[in-house]
């Protein structure tokens, strides 16, 4: 394996499990050759995809969800329900493909379940729990997207205080994931990073946090190729600050990362997340949006034209560049009013569909928020009711979604 610390500027040790890593390549060399390979833009193509929130991502039982220590927590391994949500079955993803989604994004947090914080190792029962739901999206031919999610002192701590400690972890938990799905086939995408920022401030970033940020994906985008195999073209997704647009279409806010010789920017994507408008999609100030609907009632002052307009910059900026194009979240949260709940609804299913339609014209892959939550009111993006037989509750967002698909 060539020494990708060269092109990290970082000064590490190879762990044990770099050597795990060489066999994997040498596992993953024959599929790597065997099968064709999509670019991210193929990967894209035509993905309407589901995020299985609140699972994977979750802090331990009773472990604050901000803390950013690294290590292996009590029943650490109970991660996966923490936050109330059931156990992920079979049954969950075969619903989801029956649905008429074609990819599902697992977000995972990895802080919890680390055996050594010096080479960043993972608890074997975990790893292998995240595999065998990997496995499930396979096996119903679902791509799927795994992440580093909630790792609080990657997300947390963009300053130049930890930008070369952090790297140096980044590097190795990447090394350590990537090598145990490096024989996965061309359907299984990493994402470096997630919603990075400083806590309880999601405004405009300094250069520092920019500068950060981009060190990030740079780091994440070496120590994967450097695995080998099938990692040395899978596609690879990295991410403006705080996965908000706005702060990577700007200015240069956001370096492309160099790939390998040859790769170009054929086998990565960039992910931003999209809860636009925010006063009507998040915050639920508005219970209205677009044209046909302005006269209904408060509707936002956002529009179609702003969304067209705004995804056309996205591809502008960075698919005529090559790269793939990944809206990893966005979601409407679920509101009532009496007398308007059904019209309210019904706006809902508009938006959904000029969304997924115009994202689909711009091959953007879209992956909608589902964390399981049910209500009216912010953060009510449940779909799917996990601990009542996967019964559809927003029987409006799917219609929204797939309607003339």
């Amino acid at each position: 394996m060539r020494n990708y610390f060269i092109g990290l500027g970082l000064s590490l040790c190879l762990p044990a499990c770099s050597t795990q890593a060489v066999e994997y390549d040498q596992q993953s060399e024959a599929t790597h050759e065997e099968t064709q390979v999509p670019t991210a833009k193929e990967w894209n193509k035509g993905i309407v995809g589901w995020n299985l929130g609140n699972q994977f991502e979750c802090a331990a039982p009773g472990q604050d969800g901000e803390s950013m220590a690294i290590g292996m927590a009590d029943n650490s391994i109970k991660a996966e329900t923490a936050w109330g949500n059931p156990v992920v079955t079979k049954k969950v993803i075969k619903a989801v493909k029956n649905a008429g989604f074609n990819a599902i994004r697992i977000p995972v947090r990895w802080q919890c379940h680390i055996t050594n914080a010096q080479a960043m190792s993972i608890d074997k029962a975990w790893i292998n729990r995240v595999k065998e739901v990997v496995d499930w999206c396979l096996d119903n031919n679902l791509k799927v997207i795994i992440n580093t999610h909630h790792d609080k002192w990657l997300e947390g701590r963009p300053t130049y205080q930890y930008k070369e400690e952090n790297n140096q972890k980044l590097a190795l938990l990447w090394l350590n994931i990537a090598s145990e799905f490096a024989h996965y086939d061309y359907r299984v995408a990493f994402a470096g990073t997630n919603e990075v920022h400083i806590k309880d401030n999601w405004g405009k970033p300094t250069a520092e946090n920019l500068a950060v940020q981009n060190s990030y994906n740079q780091t994440f985008i070496d120590v994967v190729r450097a695995t080998g195999g099938n990692n040395l073209q899978r596609h690879l997704i990295v991410q403006t600050y705080v996965c908000n647009p706005e702060f990577g279409i700007n200015n240069g806010d956001f370096i492309i990362p160099t790939d390998v010789e040859g790769n170009a920017n054929n086998y990565m994507s960039v992910e931003f997340h999209y809860y636009n408008p925010w006063d009507y999609a998040g915050e639920c100030k508005y219970n209205f949006w677009g044209a046909p609907y302005k006269d209904k009632g408060e509707a936002s002052p956002s529009n179609e034209k702003t969304m067209t307009d705004f995804l056309d910059r996205i591809v502008t900026t960075w698919g005529n560049k090559g790269l793939g194009l990944v809206m990893g979240e966005w979601g409407v949260s679920d509101r009532q009013k009496s007398g308007l709940t059904d019209l309210i609804h019904e706006n809902m299913t508009y938006y959904c569909h000029f969304l997924v339609s115009e994202t689909l014209k711009r091959n953007i892959s879209t992956f909608i928020w589902d964390n399981n939550s049910f209500g009216s009111g912010p953060e009510h993006f449940g779909i799917f009711d996990r601990g009542g037989n996967m019964k559809v509750k927003a029987p409006w967002i799917l219609k929204g979604i797939f309607e003339d698909k």
